[in-house]
């Protein structure tokens, strides 16, 4: 066993592990963040995706003692992240895929919208090459990739101007 101290979803947290557990491990079944999808195990989905240090790291692939003294966030965080932010509502990101309509199954969602994330982090205006990159190790049988394109260019109005959901309101 291994104790690690780090920060998930802005919560700082201690947890005993075994030395073998992936991060994946420890997110789903000591934490019960189970919006981190456990698909392929050995990192071709990206269904496991989180940021880890505000980069994405596919979480089956990654050893939990890797996020000793780090930040990880999960699906799950993004949210109320956003809103300790100082945001409402959704995180951009959530919000401008169920806009879209690229949400299906659901499965590859949090490791697309995380993903997705990053890249704005970094790129507040990507182009639909640069975005295609970033979402490149993210797969989805449910949905063809358009949606998912698209879904990114609207958080990316979101990310540069106006709260993109303050457009949509009737009022």
């Amino acid at each position: 066993m291994r104790t690690l101290n780090l920060v998930v979803n802005g919560d700082r947290l201690e947890l005993a592990v075994p030395d073998h557990w992936t991060l994946l491990e420890a997110l789903r079944y000591q934490l019960g963040l189970t919006g981190t999808k456990q698909g392929c195990d050995k990192g071709d989905c990206g269904a496991c995706t989180v940021l880890l240090d505000g980069e994405p790291v596919l979480s089956c692939l990654t050893l939990a003692q890797v996020a000793e003294g780090r930040e990880v966030v999960t699906i799950e965080g993004l949210t109320p992240l956003h809103k300790k932010a100082g945001g409402t509502g959704l995180d951009p990101v959530q919000d401008a895929f169920d806009r879209s309509g690229a949400l299906q199954c659901g499965f590859c969602q949090p490791g697309m919208m995380l993903s997705a994330k990053a890249l704005l982090n970094k790129n507040p205006n990507p182009s639909r090459q640069e975005i295609r990159e970033a979402l490149s190790g993210n797969l989805c049988r449910c949905t063809g990739y358009t949606q998912i394109f698209e879904a990114v260019e609207l958080a990316a109005t979101g990310v540069r101007e106006t709260p993109y959901w303050e457009r949509f309101r009737k009022g």
